[in-house]
């Protein structure tokens, strides 16, 4: 099992998602990334035990890592162009914990669910509880009661979420969960490191003058960076004999996912106002009902294709594991990508090396030549490295992530004097 290979498939399938979620947002933009990151590595990693589950474990992933879409970051980019070392230091570290909320909960719910077997199952009941309560009262108590705030004026969301991560991370320790645990715990460390450093590129994009979409290269950072914190976690540990999901659970996953997923990202993305008016005019568009007749049209066809072909698929998988498992994966990824360009309009606009959603299709591409190089490879099987618990490598991690943040803060305040789209927290 070469992990080179692993990871990079993973965080590709993560990155190219996150960058699409970026043309949509909230919750279920995320869900949908989220879910192509989790069955890229549940492909690539060729256990046929996982395999047989993988559409329940996909959405349990997915709904990890879109809980915490409900956050709101865009101010903290502000604050990081700004040309004083507190404010600086502080957007660059909240963007690294809004990071890692979307990686703990997602990394979380994925190793619970591979570390579920007939001898030992969560409650999810219990643990849904929790975390809802703990978001409740860590939201309640620093927001509503010490004000708090990360992001004043807008949404302070992200302490529920908090609270939801502190909650599970009691839930996993408490009850031996090590392995989802360690999952959680790097994935979070990975997503948080690629916020940050995602959004010191576009800082440094912006100021080498080149017209391009930095803010989703930031988004692609975070989502590789997550996929391969979450994928190096998974593939050195050591999980037992999974439990075997019935037919009508997973075929029940899978329909939510390609299903589900896609038709309230298109409710949510599609808006009269944007799809009726404000594209139409951003594209110079005439015939306005010609147009919606056809975005409309192709939008429903695709979701129909995709639902379709997801069930097919499935329904070979005994046969053909790792065949219809890639299908899956470049399925659930393509039409998110098609999602985006008629979001974008790009099938009238063109595709140009300016435009950011053009690199979707090379990231594609390297995604079909990382499986072909690690297609004679063998699955993850019995050459897990043994890691009891969650060792101390993530500490370490994190104590160098605070270093990353102290030197990208240091180099941002020596590069300018403070960019125009700056806020102040202080």
């Amino acid at each position: 099992m070469k992990k080179r290979y692993i990871l990079l498939f993973t965080g590709l399938a993560l990155g190219l998602s996150w960058a699409n979620r970026g043309h949509f947002g909230h919750e279920w933009g995320a869900s949908w990334a989220g879910a192509a990151g989790v069955m890229a590595l549940i492909a690539i990693l060729k256990k046929k035990e996982w395999i047989q589950n993988l559409p329940v474990l996909t959405l349990l992933g997915g709904i990890g890592w879109g809980a915490a879409g409900m956050a709101s970051y865009g101010i903290l980019i502000g604050y990081c162009y700004g040309n004083d070392f507190l404010n600086v230091s502080y957007g660059y570290t909240m963007l690294a914990i809004v990071g890692g909320l979307y990686g703990f909960i997602g990394g979380g719910f994925l190793g619970l669910g591979l570390e579920t077997s007939e001898e030992k199952r969560p409650n999810w009941p219990a643990l849904l509880t929790q975390m809802v309560a703990g978001g409740i009262l860590f939201w309640g108590f620093f927001i509503y009661q010490l004000e708090w705030f990360m992001t004043p004026p807008r949404s302070e969301l992200w302490a529920a979420c908090f609270g939801g991560c502190i909650a599970l991370f009691w839930y996993l320790y408490r009850e031996g969960f090590h392995g989802a645990l360690r999952v959680a715990c790097y994935t979070a460390l990975g997503a948080g490191f690629g916020f940050t450093v995602g959004n010191f590129i576009q800082l440094n994009g912006h100021l080498s003058d080149v017209s391009y979409n930095w803010w989703n290269v930031m988004e692609f950072t975070l989502g590789f960076c997550g996929g391969t914190g979450m994928a190096y976690a998974v593939s050195t540990g050591t999980w037992p004999k999974p439990l075997h999901r019935s037919k009508r659970q997973n075929l029940v996953a899978l329909l939510i996912i390609f299903l589900i997923f896609p038709f309230i990202n298109f409710v949510e993305g599609f808006t009269k106002e944007y799809f009726y008016q404000e594209l139409p005019e951003r594209l110079g568009i005439e015939n306005i009902e010609g147009f919606i007749h056809v975005n409309m049209s192709m939008l429903w066809l695709f979701i129909i294709l995709a639902v379709t072909i997801a069930i097919i698929a499935w329904k070979k998988m005994q046969k053909f594991p790792y065949q219809m498992a890639l299908l899956l994966v470049f399925i659930i990824s393509l039409h998110y990508t098609l999602f985006s360009y008629f979001r974008n309009g790009m099938f009238y606009k063109g595709l140009h090396w300016e435009h950011s959603e053009t690199m979707y299709l090379v990231i594609l591409l390297a995604m079909g030549t990382t499986w072909f190089l690690n297609k004679r490879n063998e699955g993850i099987g019995d050459t897990a490295i043994t890691r009891p618990g969650p060792s101390s490598g993530w500490i370490k991690l994190l104590v160098a992530l605070v270093v990353v943040i102290l030197v990208i803060t240091a180099i941002s305040l020596n590069i300018h004097d403070g960019l125009p789209n700056a806020s102040k927290r202080f």
